[in-house]
């Protein structure tokens, strides 16, 4: 028995092997925006010790909308922009145009340079994901 293989019409092949040359190069990089979100946070960094620093302050929600599992994620970053120490605060809900206070904790890190503070999640209500 024997097999053949045939071609098909030359036309066919341009198309198809500029299709799989675009398919395997890589995509250009883009620059990734922060997300934006519907929230300003303001905070004040004071001593809590010899350990850690105390941060506390306030989200405000300028959305028309009720927030519900709001936390906070706080940072401490060194003069090169490099995380050393994080800590998280649930503020539960947050009204619209509202605001709702938080205090956490974050290791106290010789090597901080500043604390970089922000709503790292929440939810809109009425849309709560069931477990």
């Amino acid at each position: 028995m024997s097999l053949t293989v045939t071609r098909g019409p030359s036309r066919f092949r341009a198309p198809l092997l500029l299709a799989a040359l675009l398919v395997a190069l890589p995509a250009p990089a883009h620059a990734q925006r922060p997300a934006m979100t519907p929230f300003r946070v303001t905070h004040n960094v004071e001593p809590a010790g010899a350990t850690h620093v105390r941060i506390t302050g306030q989200v405000t929600n300028d959305a028309p909308v009720d927030f519900v599992e709001v936390y906070v994620t706080a940072e401490a970053i060194d003069a090169a922009g490099k995380r050393v120490a994080q800590g998280i605060a649930w503020v539960g809900a947050v009204r619209a145009r509202g605001t709702a206070d938080f205090s956490l904790r974050v290791p106290a890190m010789r090597t901080a340079a500043s604390y970089r503070v922000g709503v790292s999640s929440f939810q809109p209500l009425g849309h709560l994901e069931s477990p």
